[in-house]
């Protein structure tokens, strides 16, 4: 598959955009994996515009990573256009438009999957940043704002006709935000559509090897992207990979899935700072899925949650080796 003269590979695993989980640290370790791409936390294009430092941060991209794409949201088009245009010069391999973000303190103010209540002005900004930039430009939205407005198979070649060199559509719409199952029958329609020529990536309750493989043989999608699955999960890619590549599944030693997650911790305290660090990895911890499931394991888990420096939580990964994986 390839976005503009980028080469994925057949069948690629891209890691989706995620706010406050993709960031450098866990983006590489995917890439590592095998994520065929990696994506930044969403960035918001006003914030960029106005030089927000926390924001310009999202920016940084390490060489090792590539293919990356930067995501951009926002809701009014000259913005959009301006903040394309500093992302430009970052230096992504794509820029990406988030067209599908479901909280309410995006998509009620119009941005993210706000968007697809107002299709005019969706289509002015992707139009006005496919022409901004000379970067590959891509789109992640949804099916609809609710299920009486699935639209994706309308939209989907409209936005095509703007310019943009690939399509993300994640199988639910903005009022589902991420309960039920993820609906792929409209994802398949839109790829057999003779008028898409564009790459279709699908998205959604990908977790699985099994999930992975399906979502390519039964809706002929060009790529797949995994989101939740792959927190606290980075090997979940290598697992994917080997699947979809050889038809093997693979069991990643736990010693391995105890090393990546000690590195996103070591490496999350260096780029924050121990309190701040740890806070944002608890994401992780709490979803790991080879914890999860352990024989009364609760006050471990509640421990593990609740330490505050390195050293402690390095303390209890020893004691859950020992106890739950001697070797």
């Amino acid at each position: 598959m390839k976005i503009g003269d980028i080469d994925l590979g057949y069948r690629p695993v891209m890691l989706a955009p995620m706010e406050d989980v993709t960031d450098p640290s866990f983006r590489l370790i995917c890439k590592e994996q095998g994520a065929s791409m990696v994506y930044t936390e969403f960035v918001s294009a006003e914030a960029l515009v106005r030089d927000i430092p926390s924001t310009v941060r999202k920016l940084k991209i390490n060489e090792s990573e590539r293919p990356v794409a930067i995501q951009i949201y926002g809701r009014e088009p000259e913005a959009m256009v301006e903040a394309a245009k500093i992302v430009e010069k970052a230096q992504p391999d794509i820029l990406d438009i988030n067209f599908g973000c479901p909280v309410k303190r995006v998509a009620s103010k119009g941005a993210g999957a706000g968007m697809l209540r107002d299709i005019p002005k969706l289509l002015a900004i992707t139009e006005g940043v496919v022409k901004a930039v000379n970067l590959p430009v891509t789109v992640k939205t949804r099916l609809g704002w609710d299920c009486n407005n699935k639209i994706i198979g309308e939209l989907g070649p409209r936005l095509q006709d703007c310019g943009i060199a690939a399509l993300t559509v994640h199988g639910r719409t903005r009022s589902q935000m991420y309960t039920g199952e993820a609906d792929w029958e409209p994802i398949g329609e839109l790829k057999e559509n003779p008028r898409m020529e564009i790459p279709i990536i699908g998205n959604g309750d990908i977790t699985t090897p099994e999930k992975a493989m399906d979502a390519f043989d039964n809706y002929g999608v060009d790529g797949i992207m995994v989101g939740r699955g792959s927190i606290g999960a980075p090997w979940i890619f290598r697992e994917m990979k080997e699947y979809i590549s050889n038809g093997h599944k693979i069991e990643i030693p736990v010693e391995q899935k105890f090393e990546m997650l000690l590195r996103q911790i070591r490496e999350s305290i260096e780029s924050k700072d121990e309190r701040r660090g740890i806070l944002h990895i608890r994401r992780h911890l709490a979803a790991t899925p080879f914890l999860k499931g352990l024989p009364d394991f609760r006050p471990t888990r509640i421990r593990m949650l609740r330490a505050n420096t390195m050293e402690e939580l390095e303390e209890i990964f020893n004691e859950i080796k020992s106890e739950y994986f001697p070797a």
